[in-house]
């Protein structure tokens, strides 16, 4: 038998295993892919075998299919494989699409989990199926005319198979290209192909939380799946068979013992002793011994992945009750009635301002505003570019003696500077708590009688939200002791409508009707506006 013959003959009894979608994606006889070394080692090359987590997402697959996990878990090359695997053997032309997190991400999908599983396929298999195209993005077949792309963003034409992989990051980093995805990406994959949502958890807020939450919801409640809910797939660290060291050594801190017996009594399983190990070694050496970091990388159970955004946020009891009583609303009416203003004033960073108006015993907030490095004139013309009418503004305490922006009075405070810019409007100063602490609960009793627009106040909700406590490493808990950052220049503000309602304001509004008077000073830049629009 000549050397063709003998190739020929090959190829044919390889042909009739090709036909097994089984044995092609778990004999390991097909698919190769790199892997990291230990320890510095150069990258590896090995068969492909699924590991158990993805065998349960091959055997469950839906129409569309959502994935909550812990780290490196190899959904992503799973899925890849999977693309690969059904463009090379559809009789009929597929696309396959992977959106990426970012440019980089997309370029290593493609060149590691697609390009290199391709390029290490057996010769004579690579015979069978030759590429029309190869660009530094996509793969055209010849024999059937499938193609498979990598981008940060796809939304022309039909997708047949579609993986978005990290998608609560490209929520929490972009929510424009989010967007994209929900309105353009998704929506081209037809009702019979086959959409895969892979991520780490970004907190509770986003797309990717709302899927879950939904998703989550139909699992439990046992409803039949159609082609357009997403499966629920939840893949805790504690599964993975990798995830243990040994335990000798090991010094577990009380609240980890703690944490420990608590997740123990959702999961209803013991956490062995090497599990445990490997845990308490991970949330000190990788992340410092902060261990919220680790509830969204390495979660224990649903929910936790979520938690890094409301454990430990001073305001989520009372944002979650709003939203459970209906008092954040998509729009809120606003009445021809004066309204009132609260502010947080930065100096050389964030200025904040949140607009109420009092309608009955309801205090409707219907504007939220926020912009960096901006002078006083800015938030002037903004609040005169409204439209709206002004009964008093409310002030924080250090106005009376802090300076802003380049007045050419030195001895100007901030609150004659605000008078001066806006004549015939009223600023008060709220006096100082005696803590913020006591400044934040006295806060947290004004919810009670809150409602907020979302359309106006959207971004000033996530600041509440968002709102964070200190982590205290050594005793492995939330200290009573504010994170200062953005989110607590919109929280300041609001504290000041807190502080002024515990201290006995009625907030009731005067009888002028417009206060911008003909003499008044009509602020002549409007810088950049950033934040929340209006």
């Amino acid at each position: 038998m000549s050397d063709t013959e003998a190739q020929a003959a090959e190829i044919e009894a390889l042909r009739e295993r090709l036909s097994d979608p089984v044995w092609r994606l778990t004999s390991g006889a097909l698919y190769n892919i790199v892997t990291k070394g230990q320890d510095g080692d150069d990258d590896l090359v090995v068969p492909f075998k699924p590991n158990r987590f993805q065998r349960r997402l091959l055997t469950r697959l839906h129409n569309r299919n959502l994935i909550l996990k812990a780290r490196q878990l190899g959904m992503t090359t799973m899925t890849c494989v999977l693309w690969l695997d059904t463009a090379l053997f559809s009789s009929e032309p597929v696309k396959c699409g992977v959106i990426a997190q970012n440019r980089e991400a997309a370029e290593e999908i493609f060149r590691d989990k697609i390009i290199f599983v391709y390029d290490h396929l057996p010769e004579p298999v690579k015979a069978i199926f030759p590429l029309r195209k190869r660009t530094e993005s996509q793969v055209v077949f010849d024999h059937n005319g499938s193609s498979i792309k990598v981008a940060t963003s796809m939304r022309s034409g039909t997708i047949h198979r579609l993986l978005v992989s990290e998608f609560g990051k490209i929520c929490a980093e972009s929510p424009k290209r989010a967007r994209e995805v929900d309105t353009g990406s998704i929506p081209a994959v037809p009702i019979d192909g086959l959409c895969v949502i892979e991520s780490t958890a970004e907190g509770e807020d986003g797309s990717f939380y709302k899927k879950c939450i939904r998703a989550m919801e139909i699992a439990e409640e046992g409803r039949p799946l159609t082609k357009k809910d997403y499966r629920f797939f939840f893949f805790p660290w504690w599964e993975n068979p990798e995830y243990e060291i040994d335990a000798e050594g090991v010094v577990f801190s009380v609240a980890m013992l703690r944490y420990f017996k608590h997740v123990e009594s959702i999961i209803c399983r013991p956490l062995s002793e090497r599990k445990r190990a490997w845990y308490q070694v991970t949330v000190d050496s990788d992340f410092n011994g902060e261990q919220p970091l680790a509830w969204q990388e390495y979660p224990s159970y649903p929910m936790e992945a979520f938690q890094r955004s409301t454990e430990g946020c001073w305001y989520a009891a009372q944002i979650a009750k709003a939203r459970s009583e209906g008092r954040i609303c998509n729009k809120i009416p606003v009445e021809q009635k004066a309204c009132f203003t609260f502010w947080d004033i930065g100096r050389g960073d964030m200025t904040a301002i949140w607009v109420m108006q009092k309608v009955g015993v309801e205090h409707r907030f219907i504007r939220y505003y926020e912009a960096t490095g901006e002078d006083l004139d800015h938030y002037a013309a903004w609040l005169q570019d409204t439209g709206l009418v002004f009964d008093t503004h409310y002030i924080p305490h250090e106005t009376n003696h802090r300076r802003m922006g380049k007045s050419a009075d030195t001895n100007q405070t901030i609150k004659e500077m605000l008078e001066e810019l806006l004549p015939g409007h009223n600023f008060e100063v709220v006096p100082a708590p005696t803590t913020v602490d006591q400044g934040i609960k006295l806060t947290r009793k004004a919810f009670a009688s809150s409602w907020f627009c979302q359309e106006g106040c959207g971004q000033g909700i996530k600041r509440l939200s968002s709102y964070k406590k200190h982590w205290d490493q050594a005793n492995g808990r939330f200290t009573d002791v504010p994170v200062h950052n953005d989110d607590s220049h919109g929280a300041d503000g609001f504290r000041q409508f807190g502080q002024e309602l515990a201290r006995g304001n009625l907030f009731v509004a005067g009888t002028r009707t417009d206060y911008r008077s003909p003499g008044a000073r009509r602020p002549t830049r409007f810088h950049r506006r950033s934040g929340m629009a209006v």
